[in-house]
Parts: structure tokens; sequence; C-alpha cells
């Protein structure tokens, strides 16, 4: 199976659970081991939906006490990810456009701000992308883009948008892809917005027909 699909499986019967076995915010929830164990899945698979739900604000992590369910009545990110994003095939495709709303709305602001777009950054960009050796994460290419746009609440929907459309970034830059990278980075060195979002466009939706491609 899949190991997206296998995670959102994962986020899925932990809500299921939590419904079933009428778990009210504040209740305490099954131990990593105790889940794994339930769900016959590896501990890292349900340490990291757990890290998801964290992130959403479902569930909170006390030191030596472990794991509780969050009162989270009030917030309508966590209401909107926690429930329609999780439905259909329709409602993925609204979450892959509204993630990459956020990092076209980055890479305009980075361009539209003559002291991110002259930094030396790009040239560590550049570098890590001619790293034949360790390679250049697709995923911390993107993440970095977010953090340099500066705000920090798009960044944090970004990371939770990014894992529920399957973590789309995953794997390292490909001798194809650098030329797209590069373009995208002399784009906006030269502040030139709509000539770096179309690079990234193109980029991010090549990604996708790979990906659809290689699951076929």
């Amino acid at each position: 199976m899949n190991q997206s699909k296998r995670y959102l499986d994962i986020v899925r019967d932990l809500r299921d659970m939590i419904r079933q076995e009428n778990i009210r915010p504040g209740d305490r929830i099954p131990s990593e081991r105790e889940l794994a164990e339930t769900l016959q899945v590896g501990r890292s698979t349900i340490r990291e939906a757990l890290r998801s739900l964290e992130l959403l604000g479902l569930i909170e992590t006390r030191r030596g006490e472990g794991t509780f369910l969050a009162d989270h009545r009030n917030n309508m990110l966590v209401e909107v990810l926690s429930t329609f994003i999780l439905q259909d095939n329709q409602s993925r495709k609204d979450v892959r456009e509204t993630r990459q709303i956020h990092e076209l709305a980055a890479i305009e602001t980075i361009c539209n701000s003559e002291s991110i777009s002259g930094m030396g950054v790009w040239d560590g960009f550049r570098m890590r992308l001619s790293d034949e050796e360790n390679g250049f994460q697709r995923e911390d290419f993107v993440r970095e883009l977010m953090v340099l746009s500066g705000n920090r609440l798009s960044l944090k929907i970004w990371v939770l948008l990014h894992q529920y459309s399957g973590n789309p970034y995953n794997g390292i830059v490909s001798n194809t892809e650098k030329e797209q990278l590069l373009s995208i980075l002399a784009a906006i060195e030269q502040q030139q917005a709509e000539k770096a979002a179309h690079e990234f466009k193109t980029w991010s939706n090549w990604l996708l027909k790979e990906r659809v491609r290689d699951d076929s």
C-alpha cells in the first residue's frame, strides 16, 4: 500500500477510535506502543500521525503524563483540517491547491523584498543542488522558501497541508529537476515574481504527474 495513503489511514483510525471510545477533551489517549499494537503498524508511523494531530491542536503531550485529547472546539483551522480534508478526492485536490497558494504567496513575498531576494542564501541553495553526494531534499527546498517569506502562520499551515496532501516533495532533487530549480532561484534573485511563480508551478505540477505515473 502507498505509504502516504497508509499514513492517512492511521489518522482516520485514530479519529475513529477517539469517537468510538468516547474520549473527551482532557482524557488520556493510549500510548504509542498501545496504539501500534492495536492498529498493527510500526511505532514510527504512529508517532508521525500523532505529531500531525498535535500540530493541528487535536491532542497535547504532557511530559511524564502521556498524551491527551485537547479541547479544539474553538479552533476553526482544526475543524477544517481534521474533518474536511480527509473525506474524498475533491477535498484532497482542494488541499493541494491551497498548499500551492501558500507556496506561491511565499515566493511573491520574497520577490517583493529587495533585502530577502538579495540574500546570499541563494548561493547556498545552488551549492546544495550541485552536491552530488548528499543531494538536496525537495521538502527542504520548499520549506526554506516558506521560512524566508517570514510568515510563521503560513508556514504552520503549509506543514499541515503538505502532510495531508501526501508529502508531495518527498525525495532528493533529481538531475532532471535541477535546471527547473535553478531557474526559480534566478527569477527570485531578479525579483521577477511572475516568472518565479510560473517556474515553481511548472515544477510542482511536473512532480504531481510523475507521482501519479509511478503509482499507476
